[in-house]
Parts: structure tokens; sequence; C-alpha cells
């Protein structure tokens, strides 16, 4: 996925009330920009640290600006919009990089699922020897020692939706869950289970199930995002 404009580059005053960030920029201005990520961020907003914004262009929207790129004190670049994992998972199903889900005639996206009628982020239709698979993908920006943890907070949500892919799989039905890592620095993903126990068991218990857990690591750039290879889930 490729930024169609220039992001902008500034530093980071402070992230507050979860969707908001100042931002100062190189003229010396300050703005306050949306910050599409539901989660703590921990690790990724540091005061201070270089930021990269988009403009949406739109001079009706509240916030004009929105949150994409930060660099960690180790001078990673992070992607931390959540809204581009969806997008960044179903390309690199299309151009092959996930090779564990080829093979399909048919992507859709946003489908109706499940007894509680939730929406599965991706549903692969088509195979000529496989079941319709229902993907489920995971934004992951934390890491620590190598290893990319997820959540970054408690996620009861996290937990539905690795129940949801189990009743899936015993009605005959692939379940997948894609982690998607935004940043170059990990080398596996690991359930938090200091920060969210109760995931990391759901976790183990699905995937005993038959639930497949698979994780794709991005290059992150103020130019472009892109998946390009498998981590381990620990």
């Amino acid at each position: 996925m490729q930024f169609t404009e220039s992001l902008i580059e500034g530093r980071l005053i402070q992230r507050y009330k979860r969707f908001l960030a100042d931002v100062r920029l190189a003229d010396g201005s300050v703005l306050t920009a949306h910050t599409p990520n539901t989660g703590s961020m921990r690790g990724c907003a540091e005061p201070g640290s270089r930021v990269w914004l988009r403009d949406s262009g739109d001079p009706e929207r509240k916030y004009r600006y929105s949150w994409e790129l930060v660099e960690t004190g180790d001078g990673v670049t992070v992607g931390i919009n959540t809204g581009l994992s969806n997008r960044l998972v179903e390309e690199a199903i299309v151009d092959g990089t996930i090779a564990e889900l080829q093979g399909y005639g048919e992507i859709r996206r946003e489908v109706k699922y499940g007894e509680l009628r939730s929406r599965i982020d991706l549903l692969l239709r088509g195979h000529a020897t496989a079941a319709d698979c229902y993907v489920e993908v995971k934004n992951v920006t934390l890491v620590e020692r190598g290893v990319a943890y997820f959540p970054d907070a408690v996620s009861e949500r996290g937990r539905k939706h690795l129940q949801e892919l189990a009743a899936m799989v015993a009605s005959g039905a692939r379940g997948v869950m894609v982690y998607c890592v935004q940043r170059r620095d990990a080398t596996a993903v690991s359930p938090a289970d200091t920060i969210d126990p109760a995931y990391g068991e759901e976790m183990r218990r699905v995937r005993a199930l038959g639930v497949e857990c698979l994780a794709y690591q991005a290059v992150v750039s103020p130019r472009e995002i892109r998946l390009w290879q498998g981590l381990p889930v620990l």
C-alpha cells in the first residue's frame, strides 16, 4: 500500500482522549490529529517522538489530519493506523505473500457471520478443494525484546473474535487469525499474557480446536507499508 500523498512530519506533544494527538510541525505550529488506534499504543506514543500525519484534504472534517506513523526511540518506524491492517492483509493475499491463504477465487470484506452477526474482516471463497475461510485481522504495534505482543490493552472484543472463529471451524469452515505487525523489528508474535491473560488463554484454547494463527510483518516507511514475510506465532 503506497501513500498517495506526501505525509507531513512533526513531533508528538501528547496523545490524549485515546483518539487525539497534538503534534508540533517543523514550522513551529501545533495541530490536533485524529489517532486511528483504539489500543494503548504502549511504546509508540512517547512525547517528542517523530511522527507522520496524513492530510485528508477535507476542510470540513473535524480533525483533518490523521496520525499514521511513529518512530520509536530505537529508530523503528511503526504504522499505528489499525484501519489499514485489513487492506494490507488483503493485498498480501492477492499478491501471493500470504502463502497459507492462496487458491481462493473470491475475497469479500466485512461480511456478517456467526450467531452474534459480527462482521468478518475477510471472507475467502471459491477454493477448488478447501472450505470457505473466515479471516480476522489484528494490528500489532507493541514489540519488546524482539517479540511482538497482542493485545496492548485488555480486549474483550478480541476474545469474542477468537470464539467466533472457533465456531466457524466447528461448522466445517476455516478460521484464521492474522496478526499484522506494522514494524520491522519483531522476530515472533505472542499473546500478551501480562497485559490480557484471558486473551492468551482463549487463543491457546481455540488453536487447539483448529483456528489457525498466522503473523506477517510489514516494512514501513512514509512512502508505503507492505507485508513481506511471515513470523512464528508462539
